[in-house]
């Protein structure tokens, strides 16, 4: 048995934290979550996290997921965040902030993370995809269950402009879209990943993998396509996976 972790899935709404089992990936704690402030600054989220971290109780190690590409700790883009978190090291501020080891990830990666350790993902060999469908596209990347962090495939071109304009769940709410029309517009874009790619398979997640009866039958590909099953507290599984992992490396 390994110590339970704390993760935060830091949103561009809400910033939800929970006590994780690394073994079962079960939350051992209520979800707690506390309103993202604007401008989500560095200094802005300190206050945030260290509410939530009390709240989930006693871990030496926490992870944090973060809506932007992160390098080894750094954050290099701001997506839902404040600018001024691009070019900070996110895990070395965080860590002297709150006085523990944090470990950052993106949160597409995170949410990969848990599908693939205890989720729809989970024993899958080959090039596994998750594609979360949300405000945009997130996107993580599994080669025999190892990740490539950062592929940000919703900024793929399509149609002239990022994919996630076009296939987005956000969009089909904007456009007052039908499943239907919303479903071939999915499949299109899963189509060219599939091409880019050729995975063994799709795992959707966000909001809509819930509702991937109203959408699934309208996907094309090759590759078998699964809705996600850790849904809503997968951001936070992950990243807490993420901390206990960077502890035995």
């Amino acid at each position: 048995m390994n110590g339970p972790t704390i993760g935060i899935d830091f949103g561009g709404t809400g910033t939800k934290a929970a006590l994780v089992s690394v073994d079962s990936g079960e939350l051992l704690t209520e979800r707690f979550r506390i309103p993202t402030p604007h401008p989500a600054t560095p200094e802005s989220m300190v206050p945030v996290m260290a509410e939530l971290i009390q709240s989930a109780g006693k871990s030496t190690a926490v992870g944090i997921t973060i809506p932007s590409v992160v390098q080894r700790g750094v954050v290099l883009t701001a997506a839902n965040i404040d600018d001024s978190w691009i070019g900070v090291d996110a895990a070395e501020f965080f860590s002297s902030e709150l006085d523990r080891q944090v470990v950052v990830v993106n949160d597409a990666d995170a949410a990969g993370i848990a599908e693939m350790r205890f989720g729809a993902g989970r024993g899958c060999d080959g090039v596994v995809i998750v594609l979360t469908l949300g405000t945009g596209i997130g996107s993580a990347v599994f080669v025999d269950g190892i990740l490539v962090p950062n592929t940000e495939l919703g900024h793929l071109e399509f149609r002239g402009a990022d994919a996630e304009k076009y296939a987005a769940a956000s969009v089909r709410v904007r456009k007052d879209l039908s499943w239907k029309k919303w479903g071939h517009r999915v499949n299109r874009y899963f189509q060219m990943v599939e091409e880019l790619f050729t995975p063994t398979l799709f795992i959707i997640g966000g909001g809509v993998s819930k509702k991937a009866h109203k959408y699934l039958k309208y996907i094309d590909v090759r590759a078998e396509v699964r809705p996600a099953m850790l849904r809503n507290k997968a951001g936070v599984v992950g990243a807490a996976m993420a901390a206990y992992e960077s502890t035995q490396a």
